[in-house]
């Protein structure tokens, strides 16, 4: 009976080992394609290119993405939990909110080529069929509801005026940050994405009465 244990204990850790490799190598193609997206767009990207660039064969990189189409999936849900996890801890009121955004513009501008490579999907989601079209549209969506939820909270407890819009101060915020965040993806060097969006913030709170 103990030689059975002992055999199934050793069975399972090398399927932890086989897992946790399988999970490296997983991320590794992820990080490949954001890169090849970002250089060259999703529709101009080839999946063997992204196989040799992780040193795989074509099956190889297809044992883990069927698909090119898998793959672009699995790098907006990767991105969608990782800005999920970082905003969360912000969302207690407006103004955590509000500087918990200028957060996340401070860790994207550690990060400009996964930036890049979002803001180039985006913009070829607009194209009909585009695998892409829906996931990116629900997530405006969320973003603009959840973002006008807080305005309308803090005028449900009186922290701002009862005649602010909700809905209106959330699509200027999205608005705002997409500009900014162009300008910057144009010119790193010159633009200061991050400062512009504290300057926006600061004089946003200061109108909200939120300052301090």
């Amino acid at each position: 009976m103990a030689e059975v244990s002992e055999s199934n204990t050793g069975q399972d850790e090398k399927r932890r080992r086989r897992s946790r490799k399988g999970e490296a190598r997983r991320t590794e193609i992820l990080s490949a394609a954001m890169q090849r997206f970002a250089e060259d767009g999703y529709q101009n990207s080839a999946i063997g290119d992204v196989a040799r660039d992780v040193g795989l064969s074509l099956p190889g990189l297809l044992h883990h993405f069927p698909t090119k189409v898998d793959l672009l999936l699995a790098i907006l849900d990767k991105r969608d939990l990782e800005c999920e996890s970082f905003i969360g801890p912000y969302r207690s009121d407006l103004r955590g909110l509000l500087k918990g955004m200028v957060e996340v513009f401070r860790r994207n501008a550690e990060m400009i080529e996964v930036v890049r490579a979002f803001a180039i999907l985006n913009a070829e989601s607009l194209m009909k069929g585009h695998p892409a079209k829906a996931w990116f549209l629900d997530r405006a969506t969320q973003l603009q509801n959840d973002i006008a939820a807080t305005f309308d909270q803090a005028v449900t407890d009186g922290s701002i005026d009862g005649k602010i819009d909700g809905k209106a101060m959330a699509a200027e915020l999205i608005a705002v940050m997409d500009g900014l965040q162009m300008l910057w993806l144009r010119d790193p060097a010159r633009f200061d994405m991050v400062g512009g969006l504290e300057a926006y913030i600061s004089r946003l709170l200061a109108s909200l009465g939120l300052e301090g």
